[in-house]
């Protein structure tokens, strides 16, 4: 599980550090083998074996012809890309996906207690939060409603 936020900068090559803590799950548990994906506001950063368990495997077991399937892979999973972690604890992320999450050069880390973590531009996060800090009690409850 990925939790807190980290505050990092790319590099000129596109490089970035991932936090010390992430890096460690990584390598321990998944041999820092990554899946990078774009989403509406960041990137999605998955273990390999995650993405395969939770995204791959779930959409090999969807109808061939279902049309919601062909979508979701045509505009996110075609987005994918593999990512290795390098001996710095580096990844490189490739100028298409910085430029489809808007990400310059501050990024936060951001682990939301799940199998995968997120990488936003810093001021994009920050606005991301002020403007839906006031949901948070709301989502709470709806989550506390649900049993977590």
């Amino acid at each position: 599980m990925f939790r807190g936020r980290y505050s990092h900068s790319i590099d000129p090559k596109g490089r970035l550090s991932i936090p010390a803590k992430f890096r460690e799950v990584l390598k321990t548990g998944y041999g820092g083998r990554l899946v990078v994906v774009p989403d509406e506001h960041c990137l999605e950063v998955y273990p390999l074996e995650e993405w395969e368990q939770r995204i791959e495997a779930k959409m090999r077991d969807l109808p061939v012809f279902n049309p919601e399937a062909k979508m979701f892979g045509r505009l996110y999973v075609s987005k994918a890309k593999d990512a290795d972690l390098d001996a710095q604890g580096r990844i490189l992320l490739p100028p298409d996906l910085r430029a489809e999450a808007a990400l310059a050069k501050e990024v936060t880390f951001v682990g939301g207690g799940r199998t995968h973590f997120e990488i936003w531009d810093r001021q994009r996060f920050e606005e991301f939060q002020r403007v839906h800090q006031d949901e948070f009690p709301t989502v709470s409850q709806k989550l506390a409603d649900l049993g977590v």
